[in-house]
Formats: structure tokens, C-alpha cells, sequence
């Protein structure tokens, strides 16, 4: 009761800065419903022209600022995601404050005449750690994520009960700005169960939002698998759809409902390891002027994607695919605040829907863009100096048996004597560094889908150590039940004169290491050969540079190896030399005149000379006036083209050949009868267009019983062409709106070889086109190959 009022006053005391008229308005609440084929606010017609923006990704300093710059759009909504795990970093204890206020943040919007759509999960996705789970969910090992395990709709009710408390009172009918509340998050990609939606709508309710409108969202393919009867139907698709296709089916169903684009992606993100994403203004534009001549809302994801800063960057699947710092998503407002080219073009066409009146200025950003020279870094103390909790276990154990969310492991343990080569062999969650007597022998990447590394003879007792760093937990699909450090026993396997052993260690030395900043602080202050560390650069590396006037910058981090950074005491995010991104945003806020501190925990080292053991060059940053988001340093090309794994399948028989339709949306062929392989072939021998360029989104296989197989094992093998960042992963990335395109010129026939990573029987294969209208680069004629 204590909190309600307090929140409730808070609430009245932001509305004094309003205008009379919208401040008796608020002060009566006001009704959001669903009309005949429109939204109705207070009794009247409305299209939501939303703009998705997230508190967390935004310092708390410049929140007013990004909301004026969705105003200045033409927006008159701002929708938000509520992360889950950075509210309750630790079971039971909840944070509502400093950064996290998203209670705040909403009234903001209010004092700026926006209202506010909500979107509570308990899932988000939003290439968010874990897709806004909390990964201590997973100490409970048997836990079925998104289901209707006790423990997990016990603990999702405690989380939205608290998220009741701080922002029930600001819903439209209490006199606050949120119009909408969603239920769960495109529950389609993940499973089907309407209990289990069903349930969450009930929670939603029960937390004190059982008057405000409750709606949820999915895809357009799979909508009608989870929607529920008492909920408003929302589609999320991207730039460039073909948009009457995507609200065919719901017109169907419910003819008089609004429509609603309720993700309308304006970019893409960015993964490790990838080119850099961006979508044309253009075709942005003219979607969103479409869907607003003809009275259909929308949310603009993202209008400001803003920053993952710390370790709050998730990952995709299948495979593994960290997701980078920075969240500019090639969105109108950029990453630091500033208004792009594509911002002006969706202004012009924003202000034809604005009745006639003129759009607000442009607000002045916050903080002028600086750059800081040059400067080192003299201070280090090695990484082993970080660690915190150790104890020694029969098998590895991974964070979440250390009671560790995000950092970093090391595992030792002694081996008998093994006078050839061996092949070691785990599940390593993420990055693993390995090393013989702390002498660096190699790294097992599960990016690249590494599981194992070759090791060198080695003596009795020699002592084997493995680093293992934990990037992101994945946000979206199955996987997202995502353990890190070393996932079950290691083996190491060797050759003796005609046997093959495989030695498993039973004794092992486990030692954590957080990724905090206050561990960094604590390395550094410790006595130097207090503890003895590995032949590595690796380790914890601090300097200082001075201003006299602060400003937002960009530190470039490329003489560095892989690691984080703390300004000041703020998590900036995550580096990685492989790239695309080379550059952190800084922001001015977190800067000060004089003395400004940074540490850098690089758990592989910096290039060159630098840091190397006694070694007196010490690493250097510097910040520059841009960022480098688009800058590749890999050991190979990302692209699936090795010869070797081109197969002649010219003497093989296609189990399957035919040709596909025309147009939008799936296309499930049936085989004669079910095969068994482990890779499968996708050849275009022609297209729709009679153009040699041809393009997939999503492919699927269906096992002998006719259910979906799971791709999360799949790996792109082989694929003749691939345009730009358009790879064959893109062809099961579990995203529609993402495909693999071959280079323009390149003949056919085309080739695609995925491994499925074990033998599967396939009865049925899938193929979903481009979404956008017409369906460029369809295929026609194909033949589909099954190899063991």
C-alpha cells in the first residue's frame, strides 16, 4: 500500500509540467480499447505511431532527450521492453532504481505527451542476455524454461507482481500514460501452448493490469498457434514486407479487429564475427507511410537501440552467435543519440500524418562529441588475480554450479603421462584458452562450433588449465536453456600402438572469476606474485587520461584482444578484435573533468609487445569522434566456401525435385517416402524472375512423423555464392526476415549444404521466400540432396 501511494504521488508530481488539458485528462484516466478495425482512445479513432526505445540501453541522463527525439519523429507512443534479469540480478532481490526506474522512465514520456506501451515478457528476446530470463533459473537444472514449470510461473509471478507495483499505477485508467500490455513475446518462434500463454495472461492481469488493454504478438506464419480469444492479435515483420500479405490471415479471422505492426524492424543486429547490418531508408519509409494510409499502427523497432553495455549482449542460435555491444540496429536515432539521414526521411513522410500540425524540433543532443589522446595503460596484474570462489569437484562445473552469472572460469586439473598427441574434447560455453604447465597451446571458439583442440605430448602430472570466458546466453529459440563455462565432463583421447585411449579426469580445481568492476578494482590493488598466474598477456590493464571538458566519445579498443571495459566504474560492453565493431560508446555523463579511470579485463591480451611478461610497452586507447561498427579482423572469411566441402552430386539421385510456386509464404513439398542423412543439399536450378540471383528465408525439414526437425545442431556447410552478410545461415537463423542471397551474376545452378550435425529421417522439406512484396529472388526449379 506504502509503495502504490508513493508511486501514485510521484506520478501526479510529474504531471505539473503538463498542460492544463492533458493534466485533468491524466488526473481523470482516460480508457485504450479496441473498436471496429481501429483503436479507440478515450472513445475516439487512434493509430499508435510507437517507437520502440530500452531504458537499460540508454544512460539514464539522456532518457528525456532520446523520448524528445521519438516526438521530434512524429511519434506519439514510446514502447519498451521490462528486462527481467536486471531487475532481480540475484533471487528475490529487485532494483527499480538508478538506471533501472523504468517507473521514471514512463513518466518521462508522459511529461513529453507520449504514451507508453509495455511489454513485461517474462521473456523479450531484444538480443538481451538470455533473452530477459534470469540465468540463476538455471541452477535448477530440470527447470523447462517458457513452459508451465512450477518453478519457473512461480518465480515469473513474483517478477511481474513487482513490475505491477511500479507501473499499474501509471496505466491510462489510473490517469498514466500505458495504453497496452503484452503478454509473453513471440511465443510462436518457440513452442505451441496456449495454457502456458493462457497462464501468463492471468499473471499479467492478477498484477495489477486487469483494466488496461493486454495484447500479444508473433509472426504472421504462426500467429494463430498460441493467439488467444480475449487478447488483441499484433504481427511483428520487417522493412521491405509485402504488408497486405502480412495481415491477410488475421483480416480472415477477425475482419473487424485493428491492425497492428507491433515489431517493424528498421534495421538488423549485429552479430561477432559479421558485416555490419543495415536496411534502406526507403524501403522503411514506404512501408510505415503505407501502413498509416491505410489506419494501421505500428511500433518502429528500433526508432533508438541504444547500447548493451556490460555483459547484457545475448546471442543467437542455431549455432552460437554473440551478439555485439553496440544495438544501433541501423535505426534513425543512432546509437549515441543523433539523428541519421533515415531520421529525416521518416520525419518528412511522419509529418503528412500529424493533422496537419508541425512536428517538434529536433532536439539539441546532450553532449558534444570529443576526442581523448592517446594514453596508456601502466597499470596490470594477471587474470588469475581475479578470481573469487574455488573448490575442487570430481567433473567441471559450470557457472551456474559456481553460482556465478557472467564471467569467467578456470579449470585445472593434473594428467598422467601421454607420450603422443591427444585431441581434447568438451563443450566449452564460450571461449576457451587452453594451456599445458601455463604454456598457451590453443583456443576452442563455439562461434566457429569448435568442441575440440589437439594437444601436445605431455609429462606425468603435467598440469592442463582451461580458461573459459562466457559471452552472452542466447535469446531466442530453443536454446536459450544456455549453460556456460565447461557443459559436462572433458576427454582426452590418445593413440597407444593400436589401442585408442580416452582418459577422463576426475579431479578438478574450479575457479570463478566475475566480470564486475568492483574484481577488477580488487585485482588491481593486490600484491604483485601473490599469486601465480599463466604465461599469458592476459589479465586486467588500468589507465587515466584528463579532460577539461567532457563529452559523449567513442574508445577505440582495437590494440586490445577480447575482453570488457569500465570507465569510471560504468560497464561499457564487450570487445572483441574479430570485429565488426572496433569502437565502445562512451557517453559524456559518465565522464568528468580532470581524472577519468579505465580498466580493460582482456582475457586474451593486447597485440604485439604489449603486456607480454617483462615486456616494459604498455598498451594504449585512445577515443575518437565516431564509431567503427563495421570493421572485420578475421582469421578467415566468413563466408561457407571451402572446396573441400563442395560434394559432386552428379551421380547421386535428388530425393526430391520439382518447382515451387510463386509468391509469398511457405511451401511444404512431400518426399515419395522418408530418408536418413546427415547432410542435406538445396539446389536452384531456376528462379520466379528468370534472374540468376535467387534468395531463401527459412527452410525447414520434417521428420517421418511430420513434426518440425530441430535445427539447433545445424551448421552451414557449403554454399556456392552468398551476398555480403546474406550467408547460408541465414537460411535457418530462425528469423523470416533475414535470408540467404547469392551475388547478382553468379549462374546456376546454386548450392546449399548444411549439416544437421547427426543422421535425421526426413519426410517433408519447407521453404519460405523473401517477405517482401513479390517475393524477389524465389526460387523455381530445385532438386534437394540427402547425404549420410
Amino acid at each position: 500500500m506504502t509503495v502504490t501511494t508513493s508511486i501514485k504521488t510521484l506520478a501526479f508530481a510529474s504531471l505539473l509540467a503538463l498542460a492544463p488539458a492533458q493534466m485533468m485528462a491524466a488526473q481523470k484516466g482516460g480508457t485504450f480499447t479496441t473498436g471496429d478495425k481501429t483503436f479507440l482512445l478515450n472513445g475516439k479513432p487512434f493509430v499508435v505511431k510507437a517507437a520502440e526505445l530500452h531504458y537499460p540501453r540508454i544512460p539514464r541522463a539522456y532518457w528525456e532527450h532520446r523520448i524528445k527525439m521519438c516526438k521530434a519523429l512524429g511519434m506519439n507512443t514510446v514502447c519498451l521492453y521490462v528486462f527481467w534479469n536486471i531487475h532481480e540480478q540475484e533471487e528475490g532481490k529487485f532494483d527499480f532504481t538508478g538506471n533501472n526506474d523504468v517507473a521514471a522512465f514512463c513518466r518521462l514520456a508522459q511529461k513529453n505527451g507520449m504514451y507508453v506501451i509495455v511489454r513485461p515478457g517474462p521473456y523479450v528476446c531484444a538480443e538481451w542476455e538470455m533473452g530477459g530470463l534470469p540465468w540463476w533459473l538455471l541452477k535448477k537444472k530440470d527447470i523447462r524454461l517458457r513452459e508451465q514449470d512450477p518453478y519457473f510461473i512461480q518465480r515469473v509471478e513474483i517478477f511481474e507482481k513487482e513490475v505491477g507495483k511500479q507501473l499499474a499505477p501509471l496505466t491510462i485508467q489510473n490517469g498514466g500514460p500505458i495504453i497496452m500490455v503484452q503478454v509473453e513475446n513471440e511465443y510462436g518462434s518457440y513452442g505451441k501452448d496456449k495454457p502456458y500463454v493462457s497462464a501468463i495472461r492471468d499473471i499479467v492481469r492478477k498484477s495489477g493490469f486487469d483494466k488496461v488493454s493486454l495484447f500479444q504478438c508473433d509472426w504472421s506464419s504462426n500467429f494463430l498457434n498460441n493467439g488467444l480469444d480475449d487478447l488483441t492479435w499484433t504481427m511483428n515483420f520487417g522493412t521491405g514486407a509485402n504488408i497486405d500479405q502480412q495481415f491477410k490471415r488475421l483480416g480472415e479471422v477477425r475482419p473487424n479487429a485493428p491492425k497492428m505492426c507491433s515489431e517493424f524492424w528498421s534495421g538488423w543486429f549485429d552479430k561477432w564475427g559479421a558485416r555490419h547490418e543495415t536496411r534502406p531508408a526507403k524501403d522503411m519509409v514506404e512501408g510505415m507511410d503505407e501502413m498509416l494510409s491505410k489506419g494501421i499502427s505500428f511500433s518502429l523497432y528500433m526508432t533508438h537501440g541504444g547500447t548493451s553495455f556490460g555483459h547484457w549482449a545475448g546471442a543467437n542460435s542455431p549455432g552460437f552467435q554473440p551478439d555485439v555491444t553496440s544495438y544501433d540496429y541501423d535505426a534513425p536515432i543512432n546509437e549515441w543519440g543523433l539523428a541519421t539521414p533515415k531520421f529525416y526521411e521518416l520525419q518528412k513522410m511522419m509529418a503528412k500524418y500529424n493533422d496537419g500540425k508541425k512536428l517538434p524540433a529536433v532536439p539539441k543532443a546532450p553532449m558534444q562529441i570529443i576526442k581523448v589522446p592517446e594514453f596508456k595503460f601502466t597499470e596490470y596484474k594477471p587474470l588469475s588475480y581475479g578470481i573469487g570462489k574455488a573448490k575442487e569437484t570430481h567433473a567441471p562445473q559450470c557457472f551456474e554450479d559456481m553460482d556465478m552469472g557472467w564471467g569467467t572460469m578456470v579449470y585445472e586439473t593434473t594428467v598422467p603421462a601421454i607420450e603422443g598427441t591427444s585431441t581434447l574434447t568438451g563443450e566449452f560455453h564460450d571461449f576457451a584458452q587452453v594451456y599445458v604447465n601455463g604454456k598457451y597451446v590453443g583456443k576452442i571458439d563455439r562461434v566457429k562450433n569448435e568442441k575440440s583442440l589437439e594437444l601436445p605430448a605431455m609429462p606425468q602430472g603435467a598440469q592442463l588449465t582451461i580458461v573459459v570466458e562466457g559471452m552472452g546466453r542466447i535469446n531466442f529459440g530453443r536454446a536459450i536453456k544456455d549453460y556456460k563455462g565447461i557443459i559436462g565432463n572433458v576427454t582426452l583421447t590418445t593413440q597407444k600402438e593400436d589401442c585408442e585411449l580416452a582418459l577422463t579426469p576426475t579431479r578438478w580445481n574450479n575457479s570463478s572469476i566475475a566480470d564486475d568492476y568492483q574484481t577488477a578494482v580488487n585485482a588491481l590493488a593486490m600484491p604483485t606474485n601473490k599469486m601465480r598466474g599463466l604465461l599469458t598477456k592476459a589479465g586486467y590493464y588500468r589507465g587515466y587520461f584528463n579532460l577539461k571538458k567532457v563529452g559523449d566519445t567513442f574508445i577505440n579498443m582495437e590494440a586490445f584482444g577480447k575482453g570488457q571495459v569500465y570507465v569510471n566504474g560504468h560497464a561499457l560492453g564487450r570487445f572483441w578484435q574479430i570485429g565488426p565493431q572496433q569502437t565502445l560508446y562512451l557517453p559524456g555523463c559518465w565522464l568528468k573533468k580532470g581524472k577519468n579511470e579505465v580498466i580493460v579485463l582482456d582475457v586474451v591480451g593486447p597485440k604485439g609487445e604489449a603486456g607480454k611478461p617483462g615486456s616494459t610497452v604498455a598498451p594504449t586507447a585512445f577515443c575518437q569522434d565516431h564509431p567503427e561498427l563495421d570493421k572485420l579482423n578475421l582469421e578467415k572469411s566468413n563466408k561457407h566456401n571451402e572446396p573441400g566441402h563442395r560434394m559432386d552430386l552428379n551421380s547421386e539421385t535428388p530425393v526430391l525435385k520439382g518447382e515451387f510456386k510463386a509468391g509469398n509464404g511457405w511451401q511444404t513439398i512431400k518426399l515419395d517416402k522418408p530418408v536418413t542423412g546427415r547432410y542435406f543439399a538445396i539446389q536452384a536450378e531456376s528462379s520466379q524472375s528468370g534472374d540468376s540471383q535467387i534468395a531463401i528465408a527459412e527452410v525447414y525439414l520434417q521428420d517421418a512423423q511430420g513434426n518440425r526437425i530441430d535445427r539447433n545442431n545445424w551448421v552451414a556447410y557449403y554454399a556456392d555464392s552468398e551476398k555480403g552478410n546474406s550467408t547460408l545461415d541465414k537460411m535457418f537463423d530462425l528469423q523470416e526476415s533475414t535470408y540467404w542471397q547469392t551475388e547478382k551474376g553468379a549462374n546456376f545452378p546454386h548450392l546449399g549444404i548444411v549439416d544437421m550435425g547427426k543422421e535425421v529421417t526426413i519426410s517433408a522439406f519447407e521453404y519460405l521466400p523473401r517477405a517482401e512484396q513479390g517475393a524477389p529472388g524465389s526460387v523455381k526449379g530445385f532438386k534437394l540432396y540427402v547425404r549420410k
